[in-house]
């Protein structure tokens, strides 16, 4: 076998596994475009554009987060504040992250980005879907994080774009906020 045979038989192996990944994460897929549009739109409506929705998308990427931060955001919280309710919220992470690492376990490269996507339906799959029989699991396992990533992304930047078209009137729940900090937190 020459080098550009072995080649192809390695990118027909990649791409039976993404289309494996692919077939498993539709559930997800479903509900990340919906969920990512909500959330774009609120961003927008917070006044941050489709940019601000995929850097948050590419480097937050916590669903639960992202819709506090929105609020957040839009009352322009303090960072300590910010900080404090990501860790609080996000917290179960830990236990994901600490149940997985014996399934990480020789991924190389990819347990980082392993470890960093494990979101709630990322680790249901990840722990509940089984690779293709005598394929590479952790490249898998990285597919299935990739393509979940990228639906949330896709369904952020969708709905921050749609969020332009529909405007939303939120002066009001910056004011309440405003008074609301003015009252009771200790930063202001």
């Amino acid at each position: 076998m020459d080098m550009s045979q072995n080649e192809g038989s390695e990118w027909i192996l990649r791409r039976s596994l993404f289309y494996a990944a692919f077939l498993a994460t539709i559930p997800v897929l479903m509900g990340y475009l919906s969920i990512g549009i909500a959330f774009g739109v609120l961003l927008q409506s917070a006044g941050y554009g489709p940019l601000w929705a995929v850097f948050m998308s590419l480097t937050v990427y916590a669903g639960s987060c992202q819709f506090l931060e929105c609020s957040l955001l839009a009352q322009a919280a303090p960072l300590p504040q910010v900080a404090l309710m990501t860790l609080l919220l996000n917290f179960r992470h830990l236990f994901y992250g600490l149940s997985a690492m014996d399934k990480f376990k020789g991924a190389g490269w990819k347990k980082p980005y392993l470890i960093f996507s494990l979101t709630d339906e990322t680790y249901a799959l990840l722990t509940g879907v089984r690779p293709p029989v005598g394929k590479d699991s952790h490249t898998f396992y990285f597919c299935i994080a990739l393509l979940n990533q990228a639906y949330w992304i896709l369904g952020s930047l969708l709905g921050a774009a749609l969020g332009a078209l529909i405007p939303i009137d939120r002066s009001e729940e910056r004011r309440v906020g405003k008074e609301c900090r003015s009252r009771w937190s200790p930063y202001h």
